[in-house]
């Protein structure tokens, strides 16, 4: 069976996932959340409305969500919302993801931007154009951007190693990318490259699991370095 595609918002609107619903609790409805936020006091008011990130077949698809309640069991947030009164529903909006619309006065924290920040910057590397950021995905170990080079798209790790600057007013990232992220190395140096390359982290797919990825299963990171996650935080070695 494939994978089921679950839309998000367009990376260019200015929306913020707060959230994820991660697990029926009890039998009136609750869920726990994972918290995308430092602020869930500012996040999940009671009455906020979220828009919902699920899978194109789920019956919540298109569908906004209001928060009657958040509530602390054992330190573990849970929410309470209009509409869900029982587990059966409960579990229906399991793994959805949260988003709110972004107040355009909050700016995130230094070595962190917004996707829509990020999107559509050009890739630099040695002082030439060679390509543009398409798309930012939160992993739990890093971001990885998504660069569009000629006609194949290329996932990047958002770490300073490889990606030491950003400049958003100028429209540009530079890359420092290790042999073959790029581009196809010849078979000859591929050992080679792989010996000087530093190891990916388990959490982070292969070279080529990276490329078979068209969508990402419902897991984040969050708004300034962790606040409302579509924040990228470039990550430090």
């Amino acid at each position: 069976m494939g994978d089921v595609k679950i839309p998000r918002p367009d990376a260019s609107t200015d929306q913020l996932r707060i959230g994820r619903l991660t697990k029926a609790h009890g039998l009136k409805g609750a869920l726990k959340v994972e918290l995308y936020t430092d602020d869930p006091d500012k996040r999940f008011p009671p009455g906020a409305a979220f828009t919902l990130q699920v899978p194109t077949t789920s019956a919540w698809h298109g569908k906004t969500l209001t928060l009657v309640e958040l509530r602390w069991y054992n330190g573990q947030p849970v929410a309470f919302f209009e509409g869900v009164a029982d587990r059966v529903g409960a579990e229906s909006l399991v793994k959805a993801i949260l988003w709110i619309d972004r107040d355009p006065a909050e700016e995130p924290e230094d070595n962190a931007w917004y996707d829509f920040q990020l999107v559509g910057l050009r890739a630099m590397r040695d002082g030439e154009e060679v390509g543009v950021v398409t798309r930012i995905d939160h992993f739990p170990a890093q971001d990885l951007l998504t660069i569009r080079i000629g006609d194949r798209d290329v996932l990047v790790p958002f770490v300073a190693a490889i990606v030491p600057t950003v400049d958003v007013a100028a429209g540009t990232i530079v890359l420092t990318p290790p042999a073959g992220l790029l581009e196809e190395l010849p078979e000859a140096n591929l050992a080679a490259a792989s010996e000087e390359s530093p190891q990916p982290s388990e959490d982070v797919p292969s070279k080529d699991a990276l490329a078979e990825v068209t969508t990402i299963e419902v897991t984040t990171t969050e708004d300034a370095p962790a606040e409302d996650a579509p924040v990228a935080e470039r990550g430090e070695p």
